[in-house]
């Protein structure tokens, strides 16, 4: 299958939204459809970055802990505030909306790059992002000063309906948009670590922009 089929059918795949979780059981005559071809393939993923400008509130949030951020491996935190990760590969299929469930599959790796944050002699590392488009989520290692305490952890909830209109270049996708919000697991982990009751899940981390590589 080729590694791009449909340009246009991107805005779904990286909608990154709570609807591509959703499904259809319609059947029509009682008789089981055949696998559908996907609409939309990159396979595999070539690269590029994962932004986060990160939001005022989650700062502020963070000063008030007297947390420091910082970034960990190839990750980057910019003088405006965005937190700045390789996507270091993965891939992502989209298939017409009700034919298959979630309707969006893959993912999208961010290996050897994360964010530390750092406070009353502690420091939490949460790296090697791995986002999940068909359950709006982005899984991660966690460590606690130099030991791992979690593989896989839910870390972020990706909210796709503030998503913005597809931007594409010759060789690139780029989306803008998705919120990023703290999960429920991650809250509680960071709070157990840090001795506060202060994070909670929902809390606002930033918007996110996915720049995809689209080269052959």
């Amino acid at each position: 299958m080729s590694r791009f089929i449909a340009l246009s059918a991107l805005v779904a795949v990286l909608g990154l939204g709570a609807a591509a979780c959703g499904d259809d059981d319609e059947q029509t005559g009682g008789t089981q459809a055949a696998a559908p071809e996907p609409v939309a393939q990159i396979d595999p993923v070539n690269g590029r970055t994962t932004e986060v400008a990160l939001d005022a509130g989650f700062v502020d949030a963070l000063g008030t802990l007297k947390l420091t951020p910082a970034p960990v491996g190839d990750g980057q935190i910019t003088k405006a505030g965005v937190a700045r990760f390789p996507i270091t590969g993965g891939n992502v299929t989209y298939y017409e909306p009700g034919t298959v469930a979630p309707f969006v599959q893959g993912e999208l790796d961010h290996d050897g790059s994360g964010l530390s944050l750092t406070g009353g002699g502690k420091t939490v590392e949460l790296t090697d992002f791995v986002i999940d488009p068909g359950a709006s989520v982005l899984t991660g290692t966690v460590s606690v000063d130099g030991k791992v305490a979690a593989e896989d952890a839910p870390l972020f909830f990706l909210d796709g309906r503030t998503l913005k209109p597809l931007e594409t270049s010759t060789d690139t996708a780029t989306l803008q948009g998705t919120t990023v919000k703290l999960k429920d697991e991650a809250a509680t982990l960071l709070n157990d670590t840090f001795g506060t009751d202060a994070l909670e899940g929902g809390l606002v981390i930033g918007v996110a922009t996915l720049t995809l590589d689209l080269a052959a």
